[in-house]
């Protein structure tokens, strides 16, 4: 089972923390700092040292609310022993409770070294986005009103890692606003809230148990899915809308359509333990999308 303790000499066994910080997930962080920084790029304001140390805070707080939901997930019941999603390193036994949180504070203590110069380049603002973005990555599963649990998680994620992500990552290279950058974060956000919808359309009977009342939990499955549907549309229709105001180039986009359907149909045809794979593929297809999204944003003014 998944979510059972790693034999010795497994990979897990021996490399805990990087079971913990989850790198699969983070292109979640990476692809909303290529995404404004490639607007900066093309609007000809594009910054290297904000832009490095945008993606360096990033990098923390995704690794940062990893942690958190980790180790706060099970200390509220989701994750036990029936668990049928990846390894969770408290729930397996392979690090206590109290390491994982010393490990969630110091790599947040590390995204606010960092924020100290974002604020530097970009002023209070980037105080507001700092400070929100760590009470969000911990009140997601932690606190007396933990978001996830609440059916807040697919809103939360859509906000802090694609419009508020994409917008202070090119507010920090120039010193203002675009609305290209802003329109260019729905997308990401979106394709990056699907991640969550695999993990809790996949979780639904655990969480029901749990008292974890995501939207999937609450709706069931086939609404879910649904929502699966109609994110991956809009995020392929926002390129769209951006060519009908004269930008045409990120609409090479589409051409990662294929890619992301056949993701929605193995979602609607499979469950279980299966859809671990799905939403390893749901992360890799934010990338290739958010890749080629850049790309096109940068080139084509």
């Amino acid at each position: 089972m998944a979510g059972s303790p790693a034999t010795p000499g497994s990979p897990a066994a021996g490399n805990p923390w990087l079971l913990a910080i989850r790198p699969k997930t983070l292109p979640a962080a990476v692809v909303p700092v290529l995404i404004g920084s490639a607007v900066a790029f093309s609007n000809g304001v594009f910054s290297a040292l904000p832009a490095l140390a945008a993606l360096a805070g990033a990098l923390f707080l995704q690794i940062g609310s990893n942690l958190a939901n980790d180790v706060y997930d099970f200390k509220k019941g989701a994750d036990t022993a029936e668990r049928v999603g990846p390894t969770r390193v408290t729930q397996a036994g392979l690090l206590s409770a109290k390491q994982v949180l010393t490990g969630m504070w110091t790599v947040f203590a590390l995204a606010t070294l960092v924020g100290v110069y974002l604020v530097w380049v970009g002023g209070w603002p980037i105080v507001a986005i700092g400070l929100s973005s760590i009470v969000a990555a911990i009140a997601y599963t932690g606190g007396p009103f933990p978001l996830g649990y609440k059916g807040l998680g697919e809103l939360f994620v859509f906000l802090f890692f694609g419009v508020i992500a994409v917008s202070g990552t090119y507010y920090v290279q120039a010193g203002t606003l675009s609305l290209t950058a802003v329109l260019a974060g729905i997308p990401i956000g979106l394709l990056c809230a699907n991640i969550l919808v695999v993990n809790n359309v996949r979780d639904i009977e655990t969480d029901r148990k749990a008292g974890k009342r995501t939207l999937a939990a609450r709706f069931g499955r086939k609404f879910g899915v649904g929502m699966y549907l109609v994110f991956l549309t809009v995020s392929l229709g926002i390129p769209v809308g951006l060519a009908a105001s004269g930008l045409y180039a990120p609409l090479a986009t589409l051409l990662t359509a294929p890619v992301g359907f056949g993701l929605y149909q193995r979602l609607n045809a499979q469950s279980g333990p299966s859809l671990n794979a799905v939403l390893g593929a749901t992360a890799q297809y934010e990338l290739l999308y958010g890749l080629v999204f850049a790309a096109s944003l940068a080139t084509g003014r």
